[in-house]
C-alpha cells in the first residue's frame, strides 16, 4: 500500500514527462519509489460515474492476484499466469481476464512476461453461469461463442490465448486489413492452413533461426488449434495448456531449464509488448468480419 504522497513523489507530482500511456480510465505514469523500484502508476482521470465501476473493478481484481511463476518461456509464463487466475489461487472465485492479447503481455528488460490490463476482468463464481451485459475485448482475439451467447467463462481466455500462440508461431498480427482477404483474420487463416496441410507456409521462418524446430512449432500449433475450437467445452483448460507447453520446453532443454520468478503486478515497469510493439492503451474493437459488431 502506498500513500498518495508516495505516488506524487514517485512521479514528480505527475509530471507530463513521466506519462507512458493513456487508457480509457486513466493515465499511466512511470515512477521511481523511495527504494529505487521503477513502477507504473495508474491515475484515474477526472472521475465521472461511467468510469468509477471499471476503475474499482480493476483494483479489486489486481488486489487478489499474487502469482509466482517458475518457467522461462514467454508463452509458458502467460499460460501459467492465466491458469493461476482461473483455478490456482487460494480464493475460490476464478478471475476471467477477458482481454488476452499480445499488447497486454509486457516484457521487461530481462524478457520476463507480465500479464497486464485488468480493466475488463471479472470474478466469476464457479457454481454460477454469468452473462456479460456488454461485449468487451478485442476482435481478432474474441471467442466467437462468447460473442454469440455473451456467456462468460474461462474458456474465452483460452480462445484468446490460442490466437496469441498463433501470432508467436507465424509472426503475424491477429488482424490486418493489408493482407489478402483470406489471411486478414489470423485465427481463421491458421485453421484453414491446418485443414489443407499448408501449416509450413504459415510458420514464421525466423522461429527456426531462434532454435525452434518445425516439429516443436507443429506441437505448439496443435495446442493452439485445440484452444481455438469453436465450442467452449472442446477447448482445454489453461492449466492443461500451461502443462503441455512446460513439457515441450523441458524436453527441448533436457529437463534443465533456468527458473525465474515473475509476478502479475499493478506496479511493474511497462516496456514492450510480446511482439516488440509499444503497448496500446484502451480497448480495440476491430473485426475479422464486417458483419461482427461489439458494444461497450
Amino acid at each position: 500500500m502506498f500513500t498518495s504522497e508516495d505516488l506524487k513523489k514517485a512521479t514528480k507530482y505527475y509530471d507530463e514527462s513521466k506519462i507512458v500511456g493513456r487508457g480509457g480510465n486513466g493515465i499511466v505514469y512511470k515512477g521511481t519509489l523511495g527504494d529505487k523500484r521503477i513502477v507504473a502508476i495508474r491515475k484515474s482521470k477526472v472521475v465521472d460515474e461511467s468510469q468509477v465501476e471499471q476503475f474499482i473493478n480493476e483494483i479489486v481484481v489486481l488486489s487478489q492476484i499474487n502469482h509466482p511463476n517458475v518457467v522461462k518461456l514467454v508463452a509458458i509464463e502467460t499460460a501459467s499466469a492465466l491458469s493461476h487466475l482461473h483455478s490456482e489461487r487460494k480464493a475460490s472465485v476464478p478471475i476471467i481476464h477477458r482481454d488476452v492479447k499480445t499488447t497486454n503481455i509486457l516484457l521487461d528488460d530481462n524478457w520476463t512476461a507480465k500479464l497486464s490490463d485488468f480493466q475488463a476482468s471479472r470474478l466469476v463464481p464457479k457454481d454460477k453461469i454469468q452473462f456479460a451485459t456488454v461485449i468487451q475485448g478485442t476482435l481478432g482475439y474474441l471467442d466467437p461463442e462468447y460473442l454469440q451467447t455473451s456467456q462468460l467463462t474461462e474458456k474465452s481466455d483460452v480462445y484468446s490465448f490460442g490466437v496469441v500462440l498463433v501470432e508467436l508461431i507465424t509472426g503475424k498480427k491477429a488482424l490486418a486489413f493489408d493482407r489478402p482477404e483470406e489471411e486478414r483474420c489470423l485465427a481463421t487463416y491458421f485453421l484453414s492452413s491446418l485443414k489443407t496441410g499448408r501449416l509450413n507456409q504459415a510458420i514464421d521462418k525466423h522461429r527456426e533461426n531462434e532454435g525452434e524446430t518445425v516439429e516443436q512449432l507443429k506441437k505448439v500449433a496443435d495446442i493452439a488449434e485445440r484452444c481455438l475450437k469453436l465450442k467452449m467445452e472442446e477447448r482445454p483448460t489453461m492449466k492443461d495448456v500451461a502443462m503441455e507447453l512446460e513439457r515441450l520446453i523441458m524436453k527441448k532443454m533436457g529437463n534443465k531449464h533456468p527458473q525465474v520468478e515473475t509476478n502479475i503486478d499493478v506496479i511493474s515497469e511497462e516496456t514492450e509488448d510480446l511482439l516488440g510493439q509499444k503497448k496500446s492503451s484502451g480497448y480495440e474493437f476491430e473485426g475479422c468480419s464486417s458483419n461482427t459488431t461489439t458494444t461497450e
